[in-house]
């Protein structure tokens, strides 16, 4: 007969533990220890043979049969790795209100021309999202909705109708009634995404799954969730704002390198194709403290700009804030000007901010930052027409970075006149192709000298 005993469960990893934990041995979290009720066996588990026709050699496998659905967004494609696989499980995470579900409601309409959908909604209404599809223009008549939250119940529906693609809507609100806890809990939404995900590769059927996030800014539930899906997806950027970035943060069927954008308007969310020109309109004209960084996101160069400000600190410590970059990289590029330029920064406030809600984790953003912060504090415009990109060493030398080419044709696209690179990218180039003035600078004071 089984039991029913009480264990502790981690909400960050998953970790079990037989008696409660102020901090978790696994992942180092405070206070994430919950409890939760589970049945055992006191007869143990026997071994299960397996169908020696099941094992299969490698070159057995047929792989002809790969499918990718696309989605008619080509910015969700990108991410993908060019399209929705058959029989994958995507999860697809951000904050509340920040697009995810119209994201998946738009793409029903595309998908609907040639493929039946299940749209299961655990947390609104059918009434709610026909008003929502209609508000959206979505009215293919394959797609089908479902309201309903038991997983057990979605799976057996699944497994009877067979639609080509299943979106869930979202995974904190199902739940499996044999176990004993809440929806939204640890143990809930494990075992329901490896339900949903068991469901997907038996039917050959791709399936979205929707999670939301919890205040630290990772998918609500456990860690262990992110490791069974085959593709996790971040919607990234502020709700007042209309700029949202998808980007891949695990995906089995390609990069995840690769990042969409898009905007929020009235009738829903609108691929933005030139990421760069959206990222630099608006831009101040002969104004000290700027200077335009360009970052590669998988196959994709990207144009931003980096704005820089130098003030007098009224405080006895001087304060460093640092929006978009990293702020450890920050301190870093202070101490090699101080070091290394004799630029004195000690009594200065010191502010960075990426215009766009971009984050620049790439390497070849340190040189921009440089340059807006040596603008800012001798009050010197860099110039309109600048660009530049590189990597800081420790002392002050520029070191090259990859895709150099692909760097400047992006950048003579958007008209600039002048680019600042490292001189040791100079070989994998020809300058005499582009119609950019190219200058290839050493160190910091090479490159301050072309804005002095």
């Amino acid at each position: 007969m089984a039991k029913v005993k009480n264990i502790y469960v981690c909400r960050e990893c998953g970790f079990e533990s037989s008696k409660w934990n102020g901090r978790c041995q696994s992942c180092g979290a405070w206070n994430s220890f919950e409890e939760q009720q589970v049945s055992s066996s006191s007869k143990g588990y026997a071994k299960k043979s397996i169908d020696i026709e099941k094992i299969m050699e490698l070159s057995e496998i047929d792989t002809e049969g790969e499918v990718r659905y696309s989605t008619g967004i080509g910015e969700l494609d990108r991410v993908l790795g060019g399209g929705l696989v058959k029989g994958s499980l995507v999860l697809l995470g951000g904050e509340p209100g920040i697009g995810k579900s119209t994201l998946l409601l738009q793409i029903c309409e595309f998908l609907g021309g040639e493929h039946t959908i299940l749209y299961v909604s655990g947390e609104e209404s059918l009434r709610q999202i026909k008003l929502r599809a209609k508000r959206l223009g979505v009215d293919t008549p394959n797609l089908y909705l479902l309201s309903m939250t038991d997983a057990q119940a979605i799976c057996g529906a699944i497994s009877e109708h067979k639609p080509e693609i299943v979106i869930i809507d979202s995974i904190q609100t199902m739940n499996i009634p044999e176990i004993p806890s809440s929806p939204g809990s640890i143990t809930q939404v494990r075992e329901c995404s490896s339900l949903f995900m068991k469901t997907a590769k038996s039917e050959e059927i791709p399936i979205f799954i929707v999670g939301h996030v919890n205040k630290d800014g990772a998918i609500a539930g456990p860690k262990v969730m992110e490791h069974i899906v085959d593709a996790v997806l971040y919607f990234e950027g502020e709700r007042n704002l209309s700029y949202r970035i998808l980007r891949a943060v695990k995906n089995r069927y390609g990069s995840t390198n690769e990042i969409g954008v898009f905007e929020m308007a009235e009738n829903g969310l609108c691929e933005v194709e030139n990421p760069s020109l959206m990222l630099l309109s608006g831009r101040p004209l002969n104004v000290s403290g700027t200077c335009v960084a360009c970052v590669m996101e998988g196959s994709r160069p990207i144009l931003a700009e980096v704005q820089a400000l130098v003030t007098k600190s009224g405080f006895s410590a001087p304060r460093r804030t640092s929006t978009g970059f990293d702020y450890n990289r920050v301190a870093i590029i202070i101490a090699v000007l101080e070091k290394r330029m004799g630029l004195y920064f000690g009594t200065l406030d010191v502010y960075i901010n990426v215009i766009g809600g971009l984050k620049l984790d790439e390497p070849a953003a340190d040189l921009p930052i440089a340059i807006a912060l040596y603008s800012s504090l001798l009050d010197r415009p860099a110039g309109d027409d600048l660009i530049a990109f590189g990597e800081i060493g420790l002392g002050g030398e520029i070191r090259g970075v990859s895709r150099i080419s692909q760097r400047i044709a992006e950048a003579q696209r958007l008209g600039f006149k002048r680019c600042i690179i490292p001189k040791q990218s100079l070989a994998g180039i020809n300058p005499k192709n582009y119609s950019i003035e190219i200058l290839a600078v050493s160190n910091l004071k090479q490159a301050f000298d072309v804005i002095a």
